[in-house]
Parts: C-alpha cells; structure tokens; sequence
C-alpha cells in the first residue's frame, strides 16, 4: 500500500467554480482516512483527482515518492468503489469480481486464487454462482468491495459506498469494512456525508468546507476540541448548542460567561488553559455547548450556576432522554455557523427562537422544570468575527 500526498492542490472548473482550494494533507500508509463533508463541500472532486478522473489546476499528488499528478487512470493502481453499483448483471459473482484481473490477463490459477480469498473475506463464498439479480443490497456492495480488493491496488477510494443501503445494514457493513481495511493492511480514502460513517470508521478525519480543509484529526479531537465554529455546528449528532455570549467580571471580580441571562463562572483551569481568553473580556463571544455536557444540578451547585428552564419538548431515545428547552440569546444554528468569517456580517434574526437541547438520563415531560448546569471546561468559546476557538 502506499500514502497518499496532496501539496496545495487547487481545482477550478470551466465555469469559474472552485471546487478544491490549497489541500495540503498527507494520509499515511496503512491508514483509514475518512473526508467528511456536506453536498458540494468538493469531497469528490478529491477522491476523482487521487484516481486521475479529474485534473488540478494548481498543485502535485503523489503516491508514495511517486508524483502522480499527470498520470492517466490505469496508470495509478487505485482501486475505487462507488455509491452506485456497476456490477455487470449478465455475470456471476464470480465473474464479476474476477472482470478486472482477467483483462489484465492474469494467469488462471492467480485470478481464482485471488478471488476466493477475497470471497471468503467478505462472506461471498456460497453466492459465487449466483448473478446480481439474486443478491440483497449488502451482499451486491460486497461483490463491489471484493472486485477492489482482488487488485490489490496502492490505495483504495471510497466515494460514499454505504449510502443507500438501509441503516441496519449499513452499521454492519461500517463494521465489516473496518475489519477488512485492517486485516489488509490498506491505505483507504473513504469520503461520507454521514457524520456516524466518518466517526466511527475513520483512523482520522478531515472536515472539508467549500473545497477548504477545515481541520483535520482523530475522530475524539474533531467531536471534543473543534478549531472553528463551522466545524462545531457541523459535526455532533445532536448539533451543538449555540448562542451568543458576554465575557465579563462579577462583583467578586471573576471573570464568567453571561448566556441569556445565566451567568456561569470560569474556574482557574479554563483560564490557564486559555490564555488568549482575557482579550474578549467585556466583548461578545459565540459559546458552544454539547447536550452531554448540559447535566442537572446537584445539590453543591450554587443558585447563581444554575439555569433554570422550563422543557418545551421531550423524545425518548432508549436510556436517554433528549429535552429542548429555550435559551433566551441570539441563536447561531448551522447555516449562520457556516457564514460566519466570510467577510459579511449576518446576524441571527432576532425572532428565531433558540431551542438548546440537553441529554438526560432520565424520563421528563413538557412543562416540567430543570435545573441544569455546565463545567466551566466544558464550554467551546469562538469569536464571532473569525469564527476560530479562543485559545484551548
């Protein structure tokens, strides 16, 4: 297998459309590296520049040492697996899989060799008679992972294999295909729009954005320690809650976070942690807040830590309860996220109701009345202007 290496890659389309901007991004040998994006975030035109469907405008990509920039298709051995299948219907599995091994005329012996170790891989061993028409879905999108794996290419891309396949099905596939990527060993560049997808499969992940990259790490970094407010309001199911809010001192002289009238007061570690946290002190910041870490109040919560907030709506998620409740602030959701640092101010319409939403473990109804409180840690402060974290 080999690493796949991007070096300010810029693609620009006839009609002036940039679809990759500077990609600068080195995906190692051997490993799963998952492009996380929203349609037209540009996450295809990637995968299409690896394997040579699209030239760059500007910028190298190399294989390995191996700059393949202006290589033809055939000539780069990467494997690609697409959303919609091409598999040929007059074919058994078989043939099927063994389609690409036997144009490149591959003695007889190796091309079953191959395709049996792939079958036997992916469960396909007692359907290799069988034609398309008689496979279920997941059984159809393993053919097209094993007609992959036979060639044993330099790396594989994945655009969006998972995608129509109902969901109970696709949660075993993710499994499956994280156990295969693993036991071969292959460098993968798999490209989703599903956050879950991206989360639970990828060794890393990239989030890409109007054909910029974002911010790129482990899925637990992305998810806990997000570089910017698009990625925040992007990634998290559900989205994070978001409003505007103060910096400011209370009488006792400590610096707290004031969010629609809740006042929650920065300990020691949240200011040491975050040195640059001073500068925005009497300034407007964007908080951030997953529901895990909005928790009901203790008894050794003070009064003046506590937000008190009625339930405006209530679902049932097996052992969680997810409650919605109304933060009196300006709201910042995902599509205002997604404007901000492009140069044009746009503020929340003052007559969106800003809905937050809380995770709790227990039963709750509408109507009833929470305390909940949130670790000073635990806050995620952006600027308003950029768009980027203050200092963690």
């Amino acid at each position: 297998m080999s690493s796949i290496t991007f070096a300010n890659v810029t693609k620009v389309f006839r009609d002036g459309t940039v679809a990759v901007r500077d990609l600068d991004l080195e995906i190692a040998d051997g490993e799963l590296f998952v492009l996380l994006g929203a349609s037209g975030s540009g996450k295809t035109t990637v995968l299409r520049i690896v394997a040579g469907l699209e030239s760059v405008t500007d910028g190298r990509v190399s294989l390995d040492a191996d700059d393949v920039t202006d290589l033809a298709p055939a000539k780069r051995d990467v494997a690609m697996v697409f959303q919609h299948l091409a598999l040929y219907p007059h074919m058994t599995v078989y043939q099927n899989i063994a389609f690409g091994l036997e144009s490149r005329r591959l003695p007889k012996r190796q091309v079953e060799e191959r395709v049996r170790r792939a079958a036997e891989m992916l469960g396909l061993t007692r359907l290799l008679r069988r034609k398309p028409a008689a496979l279920s879905g997941g059984q159809s999108q393993r053919v097209a992972l094993g007609r992959a794996i036979v060639r044993e290419p330099r790396a594989f891309l994945m655009d969006e294999p998972l995608t129509s396949i109902d969901e109970r099905l696709r949660i075993e596939l993710r499994g499956e295909l994280k156990r295969i990527q693993g036991e071969l060993g292959a460098t993968m560049l798999y490209v989703t729009h599903e956050q879950s997808e991206a989360m639970t499969l990828g060794d890393r992940v990239g989030v890409l954005r109007h054909g910029v990259l974002q911010q790129v790490e482990s899925p637990s970094v992305i998810y806990d320690r997000p570089e910017n407010l698009f990625v925040a309001g992007f990634v998290g199911s559900p989205p994070m809650n978001l409003a505007e809010g103060t910096l400011d001192r209370t009488a006792e002289g400590h610096l707290a976070m004031t969010i629609g009238g809740h006042t929650v007061e920065l300990d020691g570690d949240t200011l040491s942690s975050r040195p640059g946290i001073g500068d925005y002190e009497r300034r407007q910041v964007v908080v951030g807040v997953r529901a895990h870490d909005l928790r009901e109040a203790g008894g050794g919560v003070p009064v003046d830590r506590r937000i008190r907030v009625p339930v405006a709506a209530a679902e049932q998620l097996g052992n969680d309860t997810y409650v919605r409740f109304v933060m009196n602030a300006p709201p910042l959701l995902s599509d205002d996220a997604e404007d901000v640092g492009d140069g044009e101010d746009q503020p929340a319409p003052a007559e969106r109701v800003n809905l937050w939403i809380a995770r709790l473990d227990r039963p709750a109804s509408v109507g009833d009345v929470l305390e909940l409180t949130v670790a000073p840690g635990r806050l995620h402060l952006f600027d308003p202007r950029t768009g980027a974290t203050i200092d963690r």
